[in-house]
């Protein structure tokens, strides 16, 4: 599988090392009154999706850079690919 790099472009997929579901860019707020039940959601609770799904991929032997990766899981075909900083500030995180 080809995983075409924001920065550099085309790159294999043995390069990467999958982390899981992109919405882990979006963890709580520790400081929150539910924090307890928000981070065992976070941390335990995970969608197995068949079709289109945004993903963690981490660049491990490149630029060491965070991707999200939009997937078809059925048939592994890429659609989108974005870097993980991008992704998070658009969402107000990582300003």
């Amino acid at each position: 599988m080809i995983i075409n790099h924001p920065l550099l472009g085309p790159r294999d997929a043995s390069e990467f090392t999958y982390l899981g579901d992109a919405s882990l860019i979006n963890r709580p707020d520790w400081q929150s009154d539910t924090a307890a039940a928000e981070f065992h959601d976070y941390v335990y609770l995970r969608e197995n999706p068949a079709g289109t799904h945004r993903e963690l991929w981490f660049h491990e032997q490149g630029d060491r850079s965070w991707l999200v990766v939009t997937r078809d899981t059925l048939t592994h075909e890429i659609l989108a690919t974005e870097l993980a900083r991008d992704v998070a500030r658009k969402t107000g995180r990582g300003k």
